[in-house]
């Protein structure tokens, strides 16, 4: 049986002693090497220094532009409308049924995942593409920009 009395002692490692005589194999210099910049104090120089050489994130050329006024929007597809199985919809229902995920942003409807479109929806959201506008109204539903 075991238990804490007869348990082995775990392996345990002497401390390296650096710069205690040549008998412990870290003697004189410290496992430091002679001379150079990594020898001294204080010499720890970060990883992606690369010795006065021009560095990688100056070398490579900057590419795109990021607008400071995007604008983000929740994207909901006209397909997963038309598998809701509803007639009225909003940010409310969608949000219920899980189709756009809880956040502070406007919700824009695109005309995706349709090929033949011909259910009757009365969609309220923030944006819609001109396409999607163009099948639920041609369809003769509405559609209501928040």
């Amino acid at each position: 049986m075991m238990n804490l009395s007869n348990l082995n002692k775990p392996a345990l490692k002497n401390k390296k002693r650096r710069g205690k005589g040549s008998g412990s194999g870290l003697g004189k210099t410290g496992g430091r090497g002679y001379n150079g910049q990594k020898s001294r104090s204080g010499g720890n120089i970060p990883a992606w220094f690369e010795g006065g050489q021009m560095p990688l994130q100056r070398r490579l050329p900057k590419r795109g532009f990021t607008s400071i006024n995007r604008k983000e929007y929740r994207i909901i597809n006209l397909g997963a409308l038309v598998a809701l199985g509803e007639a009225d919809i909003n940010v409310a229902t969608m949000e219920e049924k899980g189709l756009i995920p809880k956040k502070l942003l406007p919700v824009k409807v695109l005309a995706s995942g349709v090929e033949d479109f011909k259910a009757v929806l009365n969609v309220e959201a923030n944006k819609f593409s001109a396409n999607a506008k163009k099948l639920i109204e041609s369809c003769g539903g509405s559609v209501k920009e928040i």
